[in-house]
């Protein structure tokens, strides 16, 4: 296995910012008896249901609008992936930690990833029976935070950071997508998403997209909002697609406007990145 292999097979695969290929989260929430009205992207009540008070669709619309200010915490779940972190756009900084693997796996991940603009720095574990057995992966377990050159992480999905686009999941442009939907509670919603347009959300990536074929157009989601009205949780539930199981991609938002600036890692604890850590995640 080489740096370059692996960057493929793990990091364009799982990442976040890059996106997370295969996530699961708890239920299906699907729930909702057949009286619950249905509502198509348009607003319009379908023939199975009388028209419902307000629009559903609109009403996920204008809840991640809040999310383009930039102060929330974020977390993203998966198969074998956890990303929880911070974006303070006051501040212009923004953290995150991706975990991609566990103990019995082959070779697991972990990230603590920092930016402060106009720096960022990414802090690299490594472990299992390749990462042991590589000599690349050797010099990249170097126990400190790794300072990043802004001109080589620009565009990278795995290592940059765009403050124009503050949300990781892309939620506004997964909410935009939604084909059909309906309310199943107070701030609870179901339907269905398209999702072929979606690779630049963030969540799901363009090889996922097209392996689902047809079923990219319908595919069933659930969403919350809190009592303000703003997105607290998003769930896409990916079908089987050919050697692909069934898989979940859940999204949550908390401390809206309550977020604290990211911490710059100490300057001791600080070295540059050798070409070996660019290869990596290119």
């Amino acid at each position: 296995m080489t740096v370059r292999r692996l960057g493929a097979g793990l990091v364009a695969a799982a990442l976040i910012t890059p996106a997370l290929a295969a996530c699961a989260s708890g239920g299906t929430g699907t729930a909702g008896s057949t009286a619950t009205p249905t509502v198509t992207a348009s607003g319009t009540a379908s023939p199975t249901g009388a028209p419902v008070a307000g629009d559903a669709k609109q009403a996920l619309l204008d809840s991640t609008k809040e999310i383009s200010t930039g102060n929330f915490r974020f977390a993203l779940t998966g198969v074998g992936s956890t990303v929880e972190g911070q974006v303070h756009q006051p501040s212009q900084s923004a953290a995150m930690k991706i975990a991609i693997g566990g103990p019995s796996s082959d070779l697991a991940m972990k990230l603590d990833v920092i930016h402060f603009k106009p720096d960022s720095w990414v802090k690299l574990e490594l472990s299992g029976a390749s990462a042991n057995s590589l000599p690349e992966i050797k010099q990249l377990n170097l126990g400190k935070y790794q300072h990043l050159d802004q001109a080589r992480i620009k565009g990278n999905r795995n290592l940059g950071f765009d403050f124009d686009k503050v949300d990781p999941a892309g939620s506004a442009v997964l909410t935009q997508g939604i084909t059909e939907v309906r309310s199943t509670g107070t701030g609870a919603y179901a339907g269905t998403i398209d999702v072929t347009k979606a690779a630049e959300a963030g969540s799901l990536n363009a090889a996922t997209i097209a392996a689902l074929g047809t079923q990219a157009k319908t595919v069933p989601f659930t969403a919350k909002v809190d009592p303000q009205g703003r997105l607290s949780e998003l769930v896409l539930q990916l079908p089987a697609a050919g050697q692909t199981a069934a898989q979940e991609i859940k999204m949550t938002y908390s401390d809206y406007g309550a977020a604290t600036a990211a911490q710059k890692p100490p300057a001791d604890q600080v070295v540059e990145a050798p070409a070996e850590l660019y290869k990596l995640f290119n």
